[in-house]
């Protein structure tokens, strides 16, 4: 039986706990007529059922799923013959690769010993799964009698169920966090794994990349990466801040009801676009357009550029941008508006001496997140600027930036633990707290400068 049968099935049972247990604390004070001398309504006593039906079920599951795969392959191994035991390293990963593969049907065999260990992890594994179906009804079934028995008409249900509620959002706000202090410990071990084989100077400092040429210091200087990346978020930038503040300032200011409510949609609609989209769109049209252009011009072009790139990425931007600095507008009180036109002011006056001046810190707060946004693209980049760590300032040139050489250096069969894979860690070090930096300045600008209006 499968996971999500017994799941379903968990589901059907807490669900008649559910109804079992309304049913109960309503006969327990004689009738539906004397429910109000319950402490809680009835719906309460049968979530309570169905809470202590469901949860120690769904615990023992997950504990039964974390500890299921490691315990029958250990036996499955230790069932083998004598020189399969003495296997280790590479070689034990192998052949637990080529079991898991032939489990699954993904890969054949003539070797007896192979199948035979196959096939007895497939029992094992239907065996466990049954084992795992009768475990959750039984212990969902005694949670849900326990409750059943529980309720009296004095029975505080409603704190109960809201304390295991409070339980649950807490844990689920953990996730976040706990996640983060994940991400941060794998990159941070690794990153200080790879800078241990190479030294942090020659990597922040050096001028020339070529991972693919050796594991030497001279080889991973990320100064090229670091220009390509700046340059082409500087081209998105100055692409994206005026076009977006723009059209923020006439859709709150300037553009009727029936107009913004066409238009503020479609301009967001690019938001939603993939931005691999994006890099067809790149990489297809603008690329040749602009390099036809550059020739006109008897200008020199390559065919990936950084233009290419930021320009599409500034488009990519604009709806970000746009989107944050008509919230902050539209923040801004009427009466500003009112009080500076009944001085006299114009309607330009009123936008760039009083709007904008008030809005400032939620757009600037909103543009250092486009940056960092910006920072983060990758696949724009990967199929318009190029591959080739070029230190430039040309944006007619081919560049790369961090993200792409990250998706580089883990693409492919690598060994894991060489300076050349492990230099993804280093970069995305970088990049993280590059990203983080521009987003704590973006949190002080807004609530440093932030006016408060009644």
């Amino acid at each position: 039986m499968t996971i999500s049968t017994t799941l379903l099935m968990l589901m059907a049972m807490a669900y008649l706990w559910y109804l079992v247990g309304r049913a109960r604390s309503v006969s327990v004070v004689g009738g539906r007529s004397k429910a109000s001398e319950l402490h809680s309504l009835p719906a309460y006593y049968g979530s309570l059922c169905a809470v202590w039906c469901a949860l120690p079920a769904v615990i023992v599951l997950l504990l039964w799923k974390v500890i299921d795969d490691p315990l029958l392959l250990k036996w499955v191994l230790a069932a083998m013959p004598e020189p399969y035991h003495s296997l280790t390293g590479n070689e034990r990963e192998l052949l637990i690769n080529d079991l898991t593969n032939l489990t699954a049907g993904h890969s054949n065999s003539s070797n007896p010993v192979l199948l035979a260990a196959a096939h007895h992890w497939q029992e094992l594994r239907e065996l466990s799964r049954e084992w795992l179906t009768a475990a959750v009804i039984t212990i969902g079934a005694i949670g849900g009698a326990v409750s059943l028995w529980r309720i009296q008409k004095n029975l505080r249900a409603r704190p109960e169920i809201e304390r295991l509620i409070n339980v649950a959002l807490i844990l689920c706000s953990m996730v976040a966090i706990v996640t983060t202090v994940g991400i941060i410990l794998s990159v941070l071990l690794e990153a200080l794994n790879f800078f241990s084989k190479i030294s942090p100077l020659a990597f922040m400092f050096g001028t020339h990349w070529s991972p693919q040429a050796s594991a030497t210091d001279d080889v991973f200087g990320a100064v090229p990466l670091f220009a390509g990346t700046l340059l082409i978020a500087l081209i998105a930038m100055v692409i994206a801040v005026p076009v977006g503040l723009m059209a923020a300032i006439y859709l709150s200011e300037y553009a009727s009801r029936r107009v913004r409510s066409i238009v503020k949609p479609i301009l967001e609609l690019l938001a939603g676009i993939p931005t691999v989209v994006y890099g067809f769109f790149a990489a297809l049209t603008i690329g040749p357009l602009l390099r036809s252009v550059a020739e006109s011009m008897g200008v020199s072009m390559a065919s990936e550029s950084a233009l290419a790139a930021g320009l599409v990425m500034g488009i990519m931007i604009i709806p970000f941008i746009s989107s944050i600095s008509d919230d902050m507008i539209n923040a801004v009180p009427q009466s500003l508006r009112d009080g500076s036109l009944a001085l006299g002011a114009t309607r330009s006056e009123t936008i760039s001496r009083v709007i904008l001046r008030a809005a400032l810190p939620g757009i600037a707060g909103g543009i250092l997140l486009g940056v960092s946004r910006a920072i983060g693209e990758t696949m724009i980049v990967v199929m318009a600027a190029g591959l080739n760590a070029n230190m430039t300032v040309n944006p007619l040139q081919a560049v790369t930036t961090v993200t792409v050489q990250i998706v580089t250096l883990l693409v492919g069969d690598q060994e894991f633990n060489s300076p050349k894979t492990l230099a993804a860690f280093a970069l995305g070090l970088v990049l993280f707290v590059v990203t983080l930096l521009l987003n704590i300045m973006a949190l002080v600008i807004v609530r440093k400068y932030r006016e408060q209006y009644d």
